[in-house]
Order: C-alpha cells, then structure tokens, then sequence
C-alpha cells in the first residue's frame, strides 16, 4: 500500500476532548474520528486493526465448535418485555418506535432474539448442544461515554450464546470458552487477568468470570491475592472473615465493657474526616450509620468509617430491586439526622457489616444534630437485625482462599462469561424434547467481548510518550518502508525491491512514498506504531537500509543500520513472522 493513497489524517496535537493516552494516540494517527459523543468512525489504519482482532476472535470461537450467525441490531421490544429486562436495563436501552408505533430497541446484547430463535428452530436434545455467536454494532445509552471507544454508545461486540441439555454440557462449554478467551487475549498481546465478578443485568444464577486488561486508567478495581490464584472485580470480591460473635445475642458485659458510652459535642461535623479530626481518632474507630430505601422500604447498614459499601452485595442480600441511597428529603421526614445518625432506636432493619460486630469500641452518631457518642460497643449499646458481608475489600485485608494479603489495580473489562442458567429460556417458553420425548427446558451461557474496546485497551497498554507500538498480531501493517526522500530514485527502486520480497513473505506492507520532510514521515510513522520500519537513505545505491524494530523483545526499539536486503528478510522472519 502506498501511504501517498492512504486516508490518514494525522494530527499534531490531540483535541481537548481526549483525556487518555490510547484516546489521544487513536485520534492523532488518524485511525479513529468522533462522529457524535460515544461514536466513532474507524478509518483505514483503525479498521485494520479491528478486523485482525476479530480474526483471532473467530479462529478462537471455531475452533471450540462455535458457529457463527448475524442476529438483527433491531430487536422487537415485546422480546425484552417476555424476558422481564425491559424496566431492568433502564435509560441505557435505546428504544424507538417504527412508523405503526410499534416499540423496538436497537439490541446492546441478543440473549433475548437467541432465545427466541433457538425456541423456534430447535426441538430436539439431539440438537443441543449448540454455540452460536456473533461479531456485530451494539448499542447502549452511556449516561457518560468517555475515554474515546473504551465507553461508547455505539460499539462492536463479540457475542456467544450456548444452549445444553443439562449442567454438564454448560461446564465443559463455559470451560472451554473460557481457555479460548484466555488465548484471544493472550494472541492480541494483552495483560490482563480472569477474575470473579457479578452477573449484572444479564443475570443468571451461576459462575461468572470478567477478563480485565491491565492499565492504571481502567474504570474497574481488580482484587487478587499475592500469593495463590484468588482474583475478582470490587464488586464480586471476597475476603477473609474471622469468626464473629452471634449478632442478636448480647456480649458478656463485664468481659467487654470498660466504660459507659460518651455523648460528645459535636458541632457542623458531618464527614469522617472532620469527625477524626476533630476527636482525634481514626475513621477505624468510627461507625457509618448509612440509610437505603430497598423496594421502597428504609434499610440501614453499619460499617466502618474507612469502608464502602458495596450495593451489589447489599441488594443480594436484600433481594432489593431498585437499591438506592435515602434522599435527604426522605431523611428529614423521618426525622433523622443527615451526618448524625446513630445505630440506636431505629425502626428499620439493620445490617451490620462483619467489621463492626467485632469492634471493642466506636464512635458513633447519636442521632441528634451536633452530637456523637464515644466509647459507645457494638453488641451492647447497640445491635443489628442481620451480619452479612456489604462492604468492598480494602487495603489489609487477606484473600478468603489462603489468608495472604491482597493487592489492588485497576483494569478495563473486555470479556465476561457467564453461566446463565434457565433464566432466558424459561422466562421466553424454549424447550426442546429429552430422550423420552418430554419437554425439557435448555441451560444457557453467554460469552462476551468488547472487540472495539479492545482497541483501545491494547493501545493503553501499548501506547507512550505520543508514540505507538501495535502487537504484529493486529498491527495496521507489518512492515513500514519510509524512503528519506521519495524523489532519489535509488531510495524509490530499492523500497520496490524491499516491498515486493517482503510480500512474498505474506506480510502486509505500507511505503511512505509521500512528497515530505523526513521528520513529518518519522512522526507520523510513530502515530502508526508499525514494529517493523525500514528507513531507506544515503546508503540505497548499495542496497542497504536502517531497520527500526519494535516487538515484546524491544519494547522501546532496537536499531539496526545498514543491513541488506537478505538480513531485513531474516530479521522480518524472526520477530514479525514468528508473532503472527
């Protein structure tokens, strides 16, 4: 390809609007442009990089038996209604109506037309089991699209649905997939990591694993211990948990108590940090009294002042459906007081989380304006309805498989697999006939990539200092030739040469046979982050070249002046060729 017939426009700076390095890196090398906020055009260079992610993809899902189908992005809403996700997916599905005022949704998932193809054309077990998958536009309507395609409205998406007879055959599919993610993204070039994680809005009742690339940017917290394999997300994450005392039981006073619980003056200090401040204590020592409304009913959970809560687990365990904080308006017309609320008198249930059943002693609001208690015992002063695990892991803690330390990074999501269950087919009527011709209700999972936003997740990672490094696996091209000056024609008749062996090779090949200076092709050739260039100058008429390589094994490049045609080729077959 010669760059001179290329559509790349280049920039300088990156606009305003780019925040991070793989957002920036994208725009100024011309393979992505914004069209609207959270939707982007791919350009040539950025097109080619998405389709050489998507063949690993489908080598990957054809390889373990999956069968690829195109399902519609237009998708009748009645299907989300017989689902029940309708209300479940709220603002983020995007809906419309067609000129007879039927509902539609543009799809951000299809386990809802799977099941429905699958219930109309499947009958029989023998049938079963069966993987269809997809590669296709998804459509989500981000409250905040961000950070260029790594959240965007508008996105492509690798998706797979497996439908078995019974548990078993789920198992070894949801294993197998699972092997076969771990080599996409091992073949893409990625660090990332498998880690446990919540099922969200797609549901089901069973195993769910993220796969997250690393990169300190990334929107989600990756939990993993330091010393055996324990990993999950933030808000699937365990930790070690001593044994605590039975919360509706009361503590033995005299083994306990050391003194009775003090009321303090307090004034205007709301937050934990002005409470520590001012009674010069730790946000250990404190108590959090934090009021929910849980199906319309007031809840209230206890928890250290240096936790969070974490509401996907507290909505597990209330079975809650919507969770969300009590406005302040709610608060003052039950009379309780915003930043002094205390765990005393309440007439709600209350959720403490395990951390504070074993405190000694806290501080606590004493549920009156300007006041706290000091010295006040968790068991003894006051107690709570239910003990359960509601807070995220938080440095210190200890991995609940081995008991050693946990770590903390952050991570971009670009896979999930779950084990659905029943939940789709039975909710939409699938069944097919057992060996005794009994209607028996499939068992399904679905298997996950963000394959746009893998993108940008290998850019992160690969990206620095305004120059890119693309994997050979999905570089745009595998080779750059750049004559110093296309006008000498010794430089142009050996680029010919170099780009016609190097083809046989059945590499792909970009020559910059431009009309420019060598310092806007140099700087355009690190916004393109072939790892393979060759700069073709002085020494042409003698059939040598400089050779730029950028690979695993030279992360920051190696440099290789005057090699002839012969040892390009070797070089170009030891660390191009043996990458693909």
């Amino acid at each position: 390809m010669k760059q001179s017939q290329l559509l790349a426009p280049t920039l300088r700076e990156a606009p305003a609007e780019a925040e991070i390095r793989s957002h920036k890196l994208l725009l100024r090398s011309g393979m992505i442009r914004q069209t609207a906020s959270g939707v982007y055009s791919f350009l040539p260079l950025g097109r080619r990089v998405l389709l050489k992610i998507e063949r690993i993809i489908r080598e990957e899902m054809d390889g373990i038996g999956a069968q690829e189908t195109l399902l519609p992005s237009l998708q009748p809403l009645e299907l989300w209604d017989e689902s029940g996700r309708s209300a479940d997916y709220g603002p983020e599905l995007m809906r419309l109506n067609d000129r007879h005022e039927r509902p539609f949704a543009l799809g951000p998932t299809h386990e809802e037309v799977i099941t429905s193809l699958v219930r109309d054309n499947v009958q029989s077990y023998r049938q079963l089991p069966v993987t269809l998958y997809q590669i296709s536009t998804k459509y989500r309507d981000e409250r905040r699209p961000r950070f260029g395609v790594l959240r965007g409205r508008e996105f492509t998406m690798k998706d797979a649905y497996s439908f078995s007879s019974n548990y078993e055959d789920l198992d070894t599919t949801y294993a197998a997939m699972a092997q076969a993610y771990s080599r996409i993204f091992t073949r893409l070039g990625l660090r990332f990591k498998q880690v446990e994680a919540d099922a969200g809005t797609i549901g089901g009742s069973g195993e769910t694993h993220e796969y997250m690339a690393l990169a300190d940017i990334g929107e989600d917290t990756i939990v993993s211990c330091t010393h055996c394999e324990y990993a999950a997300n933030l808000e699937k994450a365990r930790y070690g948990i001593t044994p605590i005392h039975d919360g509706n039981q009361v503590l033995d006073e005299k083994q306990h108590r050391t003194t009775a619980k003090v009321k303090v003056h307090t004034p205007g200090m709301k937050t934990i940090g002005e409470i520590t401040q001012f009674l010069q204590t730790t946000p250990q020592d404190v108590i959090k009294t934090l009021l929910y409304v849980a199906d319309g009913r007031p809840v209230a959970v206890l928890i250290h002042g240096d936790h969070e809560v974490n509401e996907i687990k507290l909505q597990k365990v209330l079975g809650a459906q919507p969770l969300e904080l009590m406005p302040e308006e709610m608060s003052r017309e039950l009379s309780l007081p915003v930043g002094y609320l205390g765990p005393y008198d309440l007439s709600m249930k209350v959720i403490a989380d395990h951390t504070v059943t074993k405190m000694r002693t806290s501080v606590t609001g004493a549920g009156e304006k300007d006041y706290h208690y000091v010295q006040s015992v968790p068991g003894l002063d006051f107690t709570w309805d239910e003990v359960h695990d509601v807070r995220n892991a938080a440095d210190g803690d200890t991995c609940p498989s081995c008991g050693a330390a946990l770590s903390f990074e952050r991570g971009i999501e670009v896979g999930h697999i779950f084990k659905l269950g029943t939940k789709y087919s039975d909710a939409m009527g699938a069944s097919v006939l057992d060996r005794e011709g009994k209607p028996q209700v499939p068992v399904m999972g679905c298997y996950g990539i963000g394959v746009s936003r893998l993108v940008g997740a290998v850019a992160e990672q690969y990206a620095e200092d305004g120059i890119m490094h693309w994997p050979a696996a999905i570089a745009p091209y595998h080779v750059h030739i750049i004559p110093v000056s296309s006008k000498d024609s010794a430089q142009m008749e050996l680029a010919d040469e170099m780009e016609n062996a190097l083809s046989q090779l059945g590499l792909e090949i970009l020559v910059d046979d431009r009309n420019e200076r060598p310092g806007v092709k140099f700087k355009d050739a690190d916004l393109f982050g072939i790892p393979l260039r060759i700069i073709i100058g002085r020494d042409a008429a003698n059939g040598r070249a400089e050779c730029k390589l950028y690979t695993d094994t030279y992360p920051e490049g190696s440099l290789e002046s005057s090699l002839s045609q012969a040892e390009i080729i070797d070089l170009a077959k030891q660390h191009i060729i043996s990458n693909l």
